[in-house]
């Protein structure tokens, strides 16, 4: 009991998280049709949230451990700190984007199940991302999944909300019974669920490498479902177009965070035999899992960048844009060194912000002229200036190109890349990089070239509204020449509990 209480400590943020989900619900119960509370109210749980995950960046311990495990149920580092600051920033940028969003307003009456879905997100993100065994870590997505299936199809306000909630459900059930099985054949050949005992026991025992290749890649099957990597990328072009703006956001930011930092935790811990003195990690010869995630890496991107290619919707262009990410940012773990862990976490950071702030532009632009098809922004660069400038400057972001974050991002991606003499894989990931240009670029050509035939009004952005897209236009551009602040904060929080 001594040892529970002690550990509590550790987990303040999933408490402080838990604590404003019952708020939420108590608050929507008590004020009834009245929902101006609810968006405040998650705005200072947020907050108050985030101050404690800053707080424990001064920890480095395991939490809950049995009397003879010397190993806890969570791991608690900077790590984890990092990516669940990540998670705050993202839902309080989703918040704001829930107040100016007219999908959701004509589903005000469900908002307060809106906010408690939210938070049920956030708890589970943060229990997967500080998770240290097996079992949690199937909870933590459990949790996570419950909760987004509902939000894809909150609205329930045409035929494509239902269907992408109803998708998101069956591909999400089927990749849970996947990893489920993975799990319980990795727990039948080591006898453990906690994964620093199972990397143990994969060190010290002689095990078959192929069971222990088929459990991994089971286990990878649920995480890839969340971070849409092919081939579990079936879902996301659905979803994302059927599910709101806000939510369609928040799943290509925040779950596709918390699924990498699982993947990073997971593959490092479990499966690492030592690290050398120059950052780089020698993995359990076991396993050749370089090589799959090599061709998971392939794959995603290139299926990515190519299906996007002829998408005349922008959610579901930014849904295989999304993909295409996911494969980049499988570059930084197939380095298998601390330098690319540091990558990822940066490409991360600017990711989130170029990307929510592609949504918002999106999502401004559906309220003004209910449309997400490109052929309506046609000629919209005259009419909506602002609008379509920051859309652009986010677009050229998501390609790479100087003098923006993205080429940070993905110039640190190559960089570790290149320092781990994988020279072809770099190669690749140009190519793609290439590939992707025409499609953004083509986003930018109807909106400044192409003319409409139809007369549309001139619109302007609200101060609110102009205020939150200044707070997403100016770091992509700032960080794209001053990002020192952001390298030397990941790699300060690189460390993984043991390792």
């Amino acid at each position: 009991m001594n040892q529970i209480v002690d550990s509590l400590q550790y987990i303040k943020p999933e408490i402080s998280a838990a604590i404003f989900l019952v708020v939420i619900v108590i608050v929507d119960l008590v004020m009834g049709k009245n929902k101006k509370y609810l968006s405040p109210i998650m705005i200072i749980g947020l907050l108050v949230t985030g101050f404690f995950i800053i707080d424990q960046f001064k920890f480095s311990s395991f939490a809950f451990m049995s009397e003879n495990n010397k190993y806890g149920l969570l791991s608690i580092d900077s790590f984890g700190s990092f990516f669940k600051l990540l998670i705050v920033f993202s839902s309080i940028i989703i918040v704001f984007f829930t107040i100016s969003s007219d999908e959701i307003k004509k589903a005000k009456e469900r908002l307060g199940e809106y906010y408690t879905l939210i938070w049920g997100m956030i708890l589970g993100m943060f229990f997967m991302i500080i998770a240290a065994d097996l079992i949690v870590i199937y909870l933590a997505i459990e949790l996570l999944s419950l909760s987004s299936y509902v939000l894809a199809g909150i609205t329930k306000d045409t035929l494509r909300n239902s269907e992408a909630s109803l998708k998101y459900v069956i591909y999400g059930g089927v990749s849970s019974g996947i990893m489920l099985f993975g799990i319980s054949i990795l727990y039948g050949i080591t006898g453990t669920t906690n994964i620093y005992e199972i990397n143990g026991l994969l060190q010290s025992q002689q095990i078959q490498g192929l069971i222990v290749t088929l459990s991994a890649i089971l286990i990878f099957a649920g995480i890839g479902f969340k971070i849409s990597v092919a081939p579990f990328h079936f879902w996301t072009p659905d979803v994302y177009e059927g599910a709101p703006i806000t939510i369609t956001a928040y799943l290509s930011v925040a779950s596709k965070a918390a699924g990498f930092a699982l993947l990073f935790r997971f593959t490092k811990i479990t499966f690492i035999d030592s690290i050398n003195a120059d950052g780089s990690w020698n993995i359990i010869s076991l396993i050749d899992w370089r090589s799959f995630l090599i061709i998971i890496s392939i794959l995603t991107m290139t299926l990515g960048n190519f299906a996007a290619l002829w998408q005349n919707n922008m959610k579901r262009l930014l849904a295989y844009s999304s993909i295409a990410h996911a494969g980049y940012l499988l570059l930084g773990l197939i380095a298998f060194s601390n330098e690319g862990m540091m990558a990822v976490m940066i490409y991360f950071v600017i990711y989130a912000i170029m990307n929510l702030g592609a949504f918002f532009v999106v999502m401004l632009i559906a309220n003004k002229i209910g449309s997400e098809e490109l052929d309506d922004y046609k000629g919209l660069g005259k009419t909506a200036p602002v609008l379509t400038v920051s859309l652009g400057i986010f677009m050229i972001s998501l390609i790479g190109l100087p003098p923006t974050a993205g080429f940070i991002g993905k110039l640190y991606l190559f960089l570790a890349l290149i320092n781990s003499n994988m020279i072809l894989i770099a190669f690749i990931a140009l190519l793609n990089t290439v590939v992707s240009v025409y499609y953004y670029v083509r986003v930018l050509k109807y909106l400044f070239i192409d003319s409409s035939e139809k007369e549309i009004a001139p619109f302007g952005v609200t101060i609110p509204n102009l205020i939150l897209l200044l707070i997403l236009v100016i770091p992509t551009l700032i960080l794209g020449v001053y990002f020192t602040p952001l390298v030397e904060f990941a790699k300060y929080s690189i460390t993984l509990l043991g390792f």
